[in-house]
């Protein structure tokens, strides 16, 4: 039973919301259609996560020949790099169904074709397949902006699609390049990954190819200074958008940086590391300083996102397997804290109609269930130790003083950034003196609480305990640096992490 397992987590989502679109169903149907769906895309992805055996190839393959001869090939497939974030797009999503209630059909359908559209390009082993899944799941993410989102959704909708728009058709140059220089080498058409990246590319056309794939996969991300729009759009989207861009369509922006130009463009990207490095810094201090500056809770958090962004990209950047393993790690580890953080301030922007933080004050007082999980979700966000956000850190960090040293001081010490900023903004938020507007703020309801704490403690167990979701990666990691043929050679590393140790061997 379900040998299609991957094709079913992706078109089951995409089905259900066309079929939402154009059928006369009711709001609240609309809702309880797509928490269905989503609850069975969750136990899906468990099934994957739990049975995926970590050995460092491609598992779950699907594949159907589309066109032999043009190389078209229907290719599903789930390795160590998508295997996390295939988790976090699966188990997330029925939060959303769950917490907010009154939204209407469109919304709910739209929902469920990004989670789709989005999973197929996290399963896609194929370039061409990547890239329709990459197109299509804008499309719901510009309709919920543009008819849900708030006060000024028109420009930010507009910015975000010319934004990803001209990223998208700079890709789809580089695409055609790849493809037609591995016709030129083999004979025959393949967009198949595992074959482009035996590709054999030098000269300024690979190098400007490698430049317009980072260029659509750096604005996605997105990396200082291609992050312009994402303070708008995540502030006017209707939280169940916001929850999409930060929690999931971000990470595939790295995820395609790690899946199609590390294997590829392995050279350019070493060649370029440094540069790239230091953007990912630069927009971490950037984004993080924006951050503290913010009157909006929403803006604040989004900016604080951006800034996160920055040191997961870096983990990419520095190309060794720490660093890596660290970004693949710290891609659940954003999801599910910053997930939490806006959806938490989507219930308090729903009852109390406001997200200025001076409006604010005293909600710890009136709601201690909610501080709580709040709490959580805040502290893995600056990396405490015990959670979820210490571990991928760490070893991003870790490898970027190896790669630079004061690359990895200026990543260390922009953290303290985000813990000043986030610690000030929970201080006024939840302990400040209480006002008319706080007075009758109620806890989490008991479904309320039931739908986030399963995630709570997946923050907790993945701060405690890592090597379960470590030895699943770091295989594929290693395989994929020695592939670019830039691994940096490491002896074997002893890391003690919560009461565990992380073997390490770059072989």
């Amino acid at each position: 039973m379900f040998d299609n397992v991957l094709s079913i987590i992706v078109f089951l989502p995409i089905i259900a919301g066309l079929g939402l679109l154009v059928l006369p169903v009711r709001n609240e149907a609309a809702r309880a259609i797509g928490l269905v769906v989503a609850a069975l895309i969750v136990i899906l992805g468990l099934k994957v996560f739990f049975q995926f055996s970590g050995s460092g190839e491609m598992e779950f393959v699907e594949n159907m020949v589309w066109n032999q001869s043009l190389g078209l090939v229907y290719s599903f497939g789930v390795d160590g790099i998508s295997l996390l974030v295939l988790l976090a797009g699966s188990c997330l999503f029925p939060m959303v169904y769950l917490l907010f209630s009154t939204k209407t059909k469109g919304y709910y359908a739209n929902l469920m074709i990004a989670q789709g559209a989005m999973m197929g390009a996290i399963c896609a082993v194929d370039m061409i397949l990547f890239y329709i899944f990459w197109e299509v799941m804008l499309l719901p993410i510009f309709f919920m902006i543009g008819l849900y989102g708030g006060p000024n959704r028109r420009f930010a909708t507009i910015k975000i699609t010319l934004y990803t728009i001209m990223g998208s058709l700079f890709m789809l140059v580089a695409l055609v390049y790849v493809a037609v220089s591995y016709h030129d080498q083999a004979g025959v058409w393949s967009f198949n990954v595992a074959d482009i990246a035996t590709l054999s590319l030098t000269g300024p056309a690979a190098t400007a190819a490698f430049m317009f794939f980072m260029l659509a996969f750096a604005i996605k991300i997105p990396i200082f200074p291609f992050h312009t729009w994402l303070p708008d759009a995540y502030t006017e989207a209707p939280t169940g958008a916001t929850f999409v861009l930060s929690a999931i369509m971000a990470k595939i922006g790295v995820y395609g940086v790690i899946r199609f130009v590390v294997p590829v463009f392995g050279e350019d990207l070493a060649r370029y590391g440094i540069i790239l490095s230091y953007m990912g810094v630069v927009g971490m201090m950037y984004c993080g300083i924006a951050a503290m500056a913010q009157k909006d809770f929403k803006r604040m958090l989004a900016f604080s996102s951006a800034s996160h962004m920055g040191i997961i990209a870096l983990g990419v950047f520095t190309m060794n397997l720490q660093a890596l393993t660290g970004t693949l790690y710290q891609i659940v580890a954003h999801a599910t804290s910053t997930g939490v953080l806006f959806l938490l301030l989507g219930i308090i922007e729903d009852r109390m109609e406001t997200r200025t933080i001076d409006d604010l004050g005293g909600i710890a007082y009136k709601a201690p269930v909610f501080a709580t999980f709040f709490a959580v979700a805040m502290l893995a966000s600056v990396g405490l130790p015990g959670t979820s956000g210490f571990i991928g850190e760490f070893l991003i960090i870790l490898g970027a003083v190896k790669f630079d040293v004061t690359i990895g001081v200026l990543a260390g010490t922009t953290l303290i950034i985000g813990v000043c900023y986030m610690l000030w903004m929970f201080q006024r938020v939840f302990f400040q003196k209480k006002n008319e507007r706080t007075e009758g703020f109620a806890d989490l309801s008991a479904v309320e609480t039931l739908t986030i704490l399963p995630v709570v403690i997946l923050i907790i167990v993945m701060g405690v305990c890592p090597q379960p979701f470590l030895e699943k990666v770091t295989p594929t990691a290693q395989n994929y640096l020695v592939a670019s043929g830039k691994v940096q050679q490491l002896a074997n590393v002893n890391v003690p992490v919560e009461g565990q140790i992380l073997d390490m061997k770059g072989e």
